[in-house]
């Protein structure tokens, strides 16, 4: 069989990985239940493809995600049955306590094998057989669960019953359940549900999806970063764009699973009940027929924990099989899927005295022996009552009614499958509107019924009830910022309660040992936590629940991490604690009032809701957009129903993009991790930066060492003009350089600021891990500093680490350019002329000035007869265009300029800004200054930098083959065909339309696509080159400029005359402003020769949009006949006009030009 794919996307680390699932027929193992007809039997699902194939420090579980993509195993539908696609999510615990979350979005697509659509004909006929002999032994026999009475003698209805309960492969289509599966190590459900069913409608709908599904899939792997803490950010499905968010530092931790549910589900009060159980370190057992709810109430509850964490086994879907776990004598939470017509009483349960059995589908619960209620109970459960009203939530949750309690009892799957909210709401129009009522849950199943394209029976409320429909997506957006409001508001009323019963929990902890080799030594010998003072300075009506809760792991843990707070950094949850319980103190001075019974209600729920509006409201970030991959001919394709066979090679690895959104968004989270390492086991602190305060003590050492003193750089560094790169014999000189940069730094004031400017430093000159290498070589200054215990001292670990930060280097970062925008940059410019063709040394007076995205240097004045020089200005940002230029004065005031480098002293970046043409007068085009379009050298690794340091073999030309086949000095250049000039205008256009649609952070410098080398004005200038008569006449160059001058004054000697008076006044207003420009252009105070200024009048004319409108003007002049053969392309009128059009698509872009290319053209 030609197996489908079913995908699993997998998060780890601010990086996506894909994992596709597929199933074989031939590996299909029947499970329990052979009584059940095929169609309702369940097989063995398999994992057959994902993306990434590995990766090393976080390995595929491939067993678990096949066992959690579907619990139930595969299974098989026909077209009489239900095949709406069903969401749910799950969770995988490693052994290290962290969690992996993974979104499923499960379908059925139609199986295409005649293979496999016989073998389930022949199961069939064998069950069918199985059941007639079981007639003629006995008087009744079993189908599918469904008992039915047959005498011996009539047959007809069992033969009535096995043909509508059969499979013909003439007359049914048979499908097969697959999975598409999103993993994260954050709970972003909601953006993965949104994400996985976009995908979904794109494998069903009519119409192809915009983009291959490769696109979008390699867009959240690769490209979708994930959002900075206290920020949000808006990333693109297939249809729509999705968002997500993440709560700030300070903020309760993130949880996206509705708390709405999970309190319609079970109510108020038991939901109250099961979350003492949870703290009490019971059994817990979830049972409902539906995934999801299982997963919805188990992270539910979870959540409401903080700021303890569930510390024992936990697994809210329990695989069938894997059912033995629930014999386990230990503290769990589990949840078990309930089979149809299966109630409580058949369930065989060990260890009942102490379980907590939750029926989430018949809001029923049981509760161990001897339980002991919340603290304030009544009041608690009051103030979240307050809360889930103004919400328009019934405390007593959407199933209290008992009638309705009785139908979801005896609901099988498929009416569960039916039903939107899985049974949660009365089948009654109007008591259903009487109970959503002000919830917004009724937008919320349109919602959903559109997201999934299921189609759902309308509720038609009339016009007296009042309600106007309003537009869907504003209900959706609305409904989902209540629902984070409302999860925020009610784990701040839980977080409260927490807060005033331990406020003074600190003064209780026991903190024997001096440091923390011997407290880990001695841990479990030592008392912690001083429990019988804290019990008796705590109000009596707590002491039933706090007696037992101090005893449980959660607390034991709570108080560890506490005591570890001292020697290592704090854990998140306990500082989030631990601020709060300060600012209560600043609230409530005297403390007696912090340990007394009255029950104090929450006082931020309003304050927490703003803050996370304000988010979902203004988006903070937007990732790259999914674009076209670089994939095979013939793969990629279309086929309604199915999901595709998806291409590994472009979902392997990442392009080098990801390094932009690094650099942008994720670089945060480097310099936190970075920190974090260098603070882990350190002897003493000192300052705020463990970094910087090592990075000093390593700088005073080598400085010491070295007895500098002459500057170091000078000493230790050679300098090669040509390839402007450096040559160097001692590392640690190499990494004290950037410091001494930063030290220099007055905008910088912390140390926290200078160790990040350091990091980003080393990351733009692409030697941080070397960087980090040489620092931690120092060994006797790194056993001063840290603890045996150390990650630093751990030898395995830190080579690992070292070499992951190694892959940074494969892209090019501006993240220290880019954000020290103000503070003045040292740069070395270097002026490499053709030697063998020119004078190196001029009599004239040279003049040099570098542009870049934050400014220009302003004209600098080049000292004679040196072709180097340096030079200190605010930061210049990319480095874009050079104007050089001289004088002309003396008798060698010619000059042939090879090329010009530049280089950023701090950042080591280096740009080349190719020339190849005289500036002199009498010779090339007469031009006495010329405007160069920079390009960024690659930067070499560390074995080819003693290369680099000799000097170069002679370089070619940069020139392009349009400028040489004008002025080349041999005359022998080959000139591109009509063909390929209109391929290289199209090109260039079509590289200007890809730039704006690009977003504009990852937009590239529009000077390059229309001055450089393949650019707008390149291309044109091949159209205009093309054809010309002679190069040269009467010995004398001639230019496109030439051309154009003459078409001016043609136009100003002629009057023009033409039959319709609407064509005169269009075409007279078109040349009136052509003349203009280029009489702008030559009385511009500048120096430019004839090919400049032809640049200039092509950047004019693009940026206002007129180069349509001359194009005709030139090609029409009489002028065109004597200096263009016939055969040339402006004389042939289909060339002409599809020039045109194809100029008129970039119209509708504002283009804006950088000063240096039209500096002093007035027009």
């Amino acid at each position: 069989m030609n197996a489908r794919c079913i995908c699993r996307f997998a998060v780890k680390c601010s990086t996506i990985e894909l994992y596709p699932h597929m199933c074989h027929f031939a590996h299909v193992a029947l499970r329990e239940n052979f009584d059940q007809s095929p169609l309702r039997r369940t097989f063995k699902s398999k994992v057959l493809a994902h993306y990434p194939q590995s990766i090393e420090w976080n390995p595929f579980d491939q067993d678990a995600v096949s066992m959690l993509c579907m619990p139930k195993g595969l299974s098989f539908r026909t077209q009489t049955d239900n095949k709406d696609p069903q969401f749910h999510s799950f969770i995988i615990t490693r052994e290290d306590g962290s969690r992996t979350y993974g979104f499923v979005l499960t379908f059925f697509e139609e199986v295409t094998s005649k293979q496999i659509c016989t073998a389930m004909q022949t199961l069939y006929q064998m069950h069918n057989a199985e059941q007639l002999s079981s007639v003629c032994a006995s008087s009744s026999c079993s189908m599918d669960s469904l008992a039915s009475s047959i005498d011996e003698g009539d047959a007809a209805p069992l033969l009535k019953l096995q043909q509508y309960n059969s499979y013909d492969i003439n007359r049914d289509t048979l499908y097969v359940s697959k999975s598409i599966c999103l993993i994260t190590p954050l709970p972003f459900m909601q953006a993965c549900r949104k994400f996985l069913v976009q995908l979904y409608k794109a494998v069903t709908s009519q119409q192809p999806p915009p983009l291959p599904l490769e696109s979008y899939i390699h867009n959240i792997l690769y490209e979708v970063p994930l959002p900075p803490p206290g920020r949000s950010l808006k990333f693109y499905g297939v249809y729509e764009p999705v968002i997500c968010q993440r709560p700030g530092p300070n903020e309760l931790p993130l949880s996206d699973y509705p708390l709405r549910e999970a309190f319609e589900l079970l109510g108020l009060e038991n939901l109250v009940q099961v979350f003492t159980c949870v703290l009490l370190e019971m059994q817990i057992l979830l049972y409902s027929q539906d995934y999801q709810r299982l997963m919805t109430v188990a992270e539910g509850i979870t959540t409401l924990l903080f700021p303890f964490q569930w510390q024992h086994v936990y697994v809210p879907i329990l695989p069938a099989s894997l059912l033995h776990f629930l014999d386990a004598p230990v503290p769990y939470l589990m949840g078990l899927q309930s089979k149809e017509g299966t109630d409580r009483s058949k369930l065989e349960l060990p260890q009942e005295a102490n379980l907590c059995f939750v029926d989430i589908d018949n809001h029923f619960i049981e509760l161990p022996e001897e339980f002991p209620q919340f603290p304030n109970k009544v009041d608690f459960i009051q103030e979240l009552s307050e809360v889930l009203l103004q919400f328009g939530i019934p405390p007593e949750g959407s199933l209290h009614c008992s009638e309705s309690a009785t139908k979801l009892k005896n609901l099988v799957l498929k009416d569960l499958v039916n039903d939107k909210k899985n049974g949660n709401v009365s089948t009654n129009d109007v008591s259903m509107y009487e109970l959503l009522k002000g919830s917004e849950t009724i937008a919320r199943l349109q919602a959903l019924a559109k997201r999934t394209g299921v189609t759902v029976e309308k509720v038609d409320f009339s016009a007296s009830l009042g309600e106007k429909e309003k537009d869907l997506k504003l209900h959706c957006e609305e409904a989902e910022l209540r629902d984070y409001q409302l999860n925020v508001q009610l784990r701040e009323v839980f977080a409260n309660r927490f807060t005033q019963m331990f406020a003074d929990y600190e003064a209780f902890v026991i903190q024997a040992a001096q440091d923390m080799e011997s407290w880990l030594t001695n841990r479990e010998q030592m008392q912690n936590f001083d429990k019988a003072s804290f019990l008796s300075d705590q109000p009596e009506p707590y002491l039933p629940f706090l007696s037992r809760f101090i005893e449980t792991q959660m607390f034991a843990t709570f108080i560890d991490n506490k005591i570890m707070s001292q020697w290592e950094e704090k854990d998140p949850l306990l500082r989030v604690f631990d601020s709060r319980i300060e600012k209560t103190r600043l609230y409530n001075v005297r403390a007696p009032t912090l340990r007394t019974s009255v029950y104090q209600k929450c006082s931020t729920l309003k304050e927490a809701a703003q803050s996370i509006e304000q988010r979902l409201m203004k988006m903070d970030h937007t990732a790259i957009h999914p674009h076209l991959l670089d994939m095979k001919i013939g793969q990629g394709k279309y086929e309604q129903g199915f999901f595709p066979k998806l291409q590994s090679d472009v979902l392997a690895t990442g392009p080098a993009e990801i390094g932009r959104s690094l650099s942008c968004v994720s670089l945060m989270y480097l310099c936190d991790l970075l920190e974090r390492i260098w603070s882990h086991g350190l002897q003493v602190k000192q300052g705020k930066s463990a970094l910087w305060s090592h990075l000093i003590q390593f700088q005073d050492r080598e400085e010491k060492q070295e007895h500098l003193s002459e500057s170091p750089g000078e000493k230790a560094l050679g300098w090669d003009r040509f390839s402007l790169s450096f040559c160097y014999d001692n590392l640690s000189l190499l990494l004290v350089l950037p410091l001494r940069h930063i030290q220099n730094m007055s905008e910088i004031k912390t140390d926290v600021g200078r160790a990040r400017a350091w990091i980003r430093l080393s990351l733009e000159k692409k030697l941080l891990s070397q960087h980090l290498k040489q620092l931690l070589s120092n060994q006797l200054l790194t056993k001063k500093l840290y603890k045996r215990y150390a990650f630093l001292r751990c030898e395995e670990e830190r080579e690992q680490f070292l070499y992951h930060l190694l892959s940074l280097n494969a892209v090019d970062y501006f993240c220290f350019t880019s954000v020290f925008t103000t503070i003045m940059i040292p740069y070395r410019s270097v002026i490499i002329p053709i030697k063998k063709l020119s004078n190196a040394i001029i009599t004239s007076n040279p003049w040099i000035c570098v542009s870049g995205e934050l400014g220009d240097s302003g004209v600098m004045q080049i000292p004679k007869n040196l072709l180097e020089m340096t030079f200190e200005c605010q930061n210049l940002g990319k480095l874009t265009t050079v104007q050089i230029g001289h004088d002309n004065s003396g008798l060698l005031a010619k000059w042939l300029v090879d090329c010009v480098m530049v280089r950023n002293e701090i950042t080591g970046h280096t740009y080349r800004f190719p020339c190849g043409r005289w500036l002199g007068k009498g010779i090339d085009d007469g031009s006495l200054e010329r405007i160069l379009i920079g390009e960024l050298m690659t930067s070499a690794s560390d074995e080819d930098l003693v290369k680099q340091c000799r000097t170069p073999p002679q370089q070619k030309s940069p020139t392009t083959a349009r400028r040489l086949s004008i002025t080349s000095l041999t005359g022998k250049t080959a000139k591109p065909n009509a063909g390929q000039i209109q391929e290289g205008i199209g090109e260039a256009v079509n590289n200007i339309v890809k730039h704006f649609h690009k977003p504009e952070k990852e937009r590239g410098s529009l000077t390059v696509l229309l001055c450089g080398e393949n650019g707008l004005v390149a291309a044109l200038e091949q159209v205009f080159h093309h054809g010309f008569k002679s190069a040269r006449i009467f010995h004398k160059n001639v230019f496109i400029w030439d051309f154009v001058e003459k078409v001016v004054a043609y136009f100003e000697t002629t009057d023009q005359s033409l039959d319709n008076e609407d064509d005169v006044l269009i075409q007279k207003s078109s040349y009136k402003t052509f003349c203009h420009y280029v009489n702008a252009i030559n009385t511009a105070p500048r120096n430019i020769g004839k090919d400049g200024k032809f640049q200039i009048l092509v950047c004019l004319g693009t940026r206002d949009h007129l180069l349509p409108q001359w194009i005709p003007l030139l090609a029409e002049c009489p002028a065109i006949t004597r200096m263009y053969e016939e055969s040339a392309l402006l004389r042939d009128r289909m060339t002409v006009n599809s020039l045109i059009r194809i100029l008129q698509t970039i119209q509708d872009f504002t283009i804006v030009l950088e000063g240096s290319l039209i500096k002093g053209v007035d027009v």
